[in-house]
């Protein structure tokens, strides 16, 4: 679940653009200054395995760039990129406590008719699992913990207005090549502006991939929402293919996929639509 949330382009609004634009630099900067100089190494084969499990021993900050259109009459756009740090802290020997947070930076235009174009921060999902430092004797690795959604959009079009929390959890399975599995949270609204909507929203992610010896993985799931306040299905489709790559001791990902929206809401998405993604590893 990734809400979005964006301040609105108009005209003489170009410093603002700018000084938005400046804060996230700053901010995708910070993010990445907090890995380890210093780091082990690994190759690129269990590099990309690692990045297929979403809770790993692996410090990673992806930019995820998504691209949707066909919203309502007027044919929207909707442009996303999704700012997706996920930062693991060992508790002790047996327990590892993993925060996944997805800050979005949009614009779009005409995603609710005739509304012109918006730009800025959407609202910030943040998310922590507790997770035991190694797989179960089957070879089943989960974590379970709280997400909470907080109102940091820049623009009513762009977020909910709303204070969010509710669990979250992941389950899945590595062997061989293969990675498959399950990421789930559930939010629900309990605070926030009071002439906005409430949020009870499902989110699910069934997932498979593939890792091949030379760190290319091809990637199949599903990013499932479940609106309960207005009974509405979000399915997006996703296949993905990704490289590591390391340049010189700096290992990264770099991936592009489609998507195929098989349902969505009434004047939501429709078609198909594009996402590339790069990702910053650093292992611990």
């Amino acid at each position: 679940m990734a809400p979005p949330g964006f301040f609105q382009i108009c005209a003489g609004g170009s410093n603002t653009v700018a000084s938005v634009s400046t804060k996230i630099l700053g901010y995708a900067v910070l993010l990445i200054s907090v890995a380890p100089a210093a780091y082990a190494q690994s190759s690129s084969e269990e590099l990309a395995k690692k990045l297929s499990n979403p809770i790993s021993s692996l410090i990673s900050v992806p930019f995820q760039y998504n691209y949707d259109q066909g919203y309502g009459p007027q044919d929207g756009s909707h442009n996303l990129v999704n700012i997706q740090p996920v930062i693991p802290f060992s508790l002790n020997e047996d327990w590892n406590l993993i925060s996944r947070t997805i800050l979005p930076v949009a614009w779009q235009d005409d995603i609710a008719g005739p509304s012109g174009e918006q730009f800025g921060l959407g609202d910030t999902l943040q998310s922590f699992f507790l997770s035991p430092a190694k797989p179960t004797e089957s070879g089943i690795i989960w974590g379970v913990g709280p997400a909470f959604l907080l109102p940091t959009a820049t623009d009513e079009f762009l977020g909910t207005g709303k204070w969010g929390a509710g669990p979250t959890g992941v389950v899945l399975k590595q062997e061989g090549p293969w990675t498959v599995g399950m990421l789930a949270n559930h939010i629900w609204s309990f605070a926030g502006q009071s002439d906005r909507q409430d949020v009870s929203s499902t989110y699910l992610q069934p997932f498979i991939s593939y890792t091949t010896v030379h760190a290319w993985t091809f990637t199949l799931n599903t990013e499932s929402t479940y609106d309960w306040e207005n009974d509405a299905w979000s399915v997006p489709i996703n296949f993905q293919v990704s490289k590591i790559v390391k340049f010189g001791e700096q290992p990264v990902s770099f991936g592009v996929g489609a998507r195929y929206w098989a349902d969505s809401p009434e004047n939501g998405p429709d078609g198909w639509g594009v996402r590339a993604v790069i990702t910053f590893l650093f292992p611990k």
